[in-house]
């Protein structure tokens, strides 16, 4: 089983704290070039929506980003990181899932398995090479099957806020008597600060879909490089989901970043200069041991 370090942070970020704090980081790795700002693709596949996407072409290992749950391509986290793969000359690729953002498709109609398939699509036909996969919430769980599922194409994993089987566990959570009653309704009603309408719905269709795809059950065949950063007052995803994962993962290498006063998006600056500089180590182990 994996060996857990649960700290503030890896050495490698230590020694830039040590130095002066975030700032002393090479500025020009956050600053980027607005003016050169990717621009949105299409991907055709047979018989299926057209997923939107936006490239940055550079070198090895590269970095996909998977958004959250109804989020898409263009929020903060998912530009911070265009930049700093352009500041760094590495490949970055961020997309929308079937049903969101600028992709077709209808969100109702997506489940795990659809958003699955989307990632492994761009895994195999637009990014080239390993990838270090950045997953936001829902994206965090994504992030998990698609390295089950393509471990060659992913040379490291960085959960935010990692919501790994969350709607299945939550729902079956309920109490018997609940869950009966919206068994018999067809769908689960649930609050959120994330939506304009400020709830999600989810048909029971979905929550029997999304069990085929849950793994926290057993130990997670994946032994990449795992880096996982939650916020201990995330309201939607409970932090101690990245400790389940980080339990269960069977690679030796993995940390827990837990930030006291992180929420669920975060989108905070300080939480996106720790998600940069998390990637940033990691692509100097990975290129260190190449």
């Amino acid at each position: 089983m994996a060996a857990v370090a649960l700290r503030s942070c890896r050495r490698g970020l230590s020694q830039i704290l040590s130095n002066g704090g975030f700032a002393a980081l090479s500025t020009k790795r956050l600053e980027g070039d607005r003016r050169h700002k990717s621009t949105v693709q299409y991907a055709s596949r047979p018989e299926l929506p057209k997923l939107a996407y936006r490239r940055v072409k550079g070198k090895s290992p590269g970095v996909v980003f998977l958004p959250g749950y109804g989020s898409n391509m263009n929020g903060q986290k998912a530009e911070a990181l265009e930049e700093f793969c352009r500041s760094l000359g590495h490949s970055y690729l961020r997309f929308d899932y079937t049903g969101h953002g600028a992709s077709e498709g209808v969100l109702a109609e997506g489940t795990i398995g659809t958003w699955k398939k989307d990632v492994l699509f761009v895994l195999d036909e637009l990014a080239e090479g390993p990838q270090i996969l950045v997953g936001s919430s829902i994206g965090g769980w994504l992030m998990l099957l698609a390295a089950i599922a393509r471990p060659e194409k992913t040379a490291a994993l960085v959960g935010i806020s990692t919501a790994a089987d969350h709607l299945v566990t939550a729902f079956n959570s309920l109490p018997l008597e609940t869950r009966k009653e919206l068994e018999e309704k067809g769908e689960w009603t649930v609050p959120t600060k994330h939506s304009e309408e400020g709830f999600y719905k989810f048909s029971m269709d979905f929550l029997r879909e999304a069990e085929n795809h849950c793994v926290l059950q057993s130990p997670i065949p994946v032994t990449c490089p795992v880096r996982l950063i939650h916020g201990l007052k995330d309201e939607d995803v409970p932090w101690h989901i990245s400790m389940q994962v980080a339990e269960r993962v069977l690679s030796p290498d993995v940390d827990v970043i837990l930030r006291r006063h992180g929420q669920h998006r975060m989108s905070e600056k300080d939480d996106i200069k720790l998600m940069v500089y998390t990637i940033d180590d990691l692509i100097d182990k990975l290129t260190t041991l190449v």
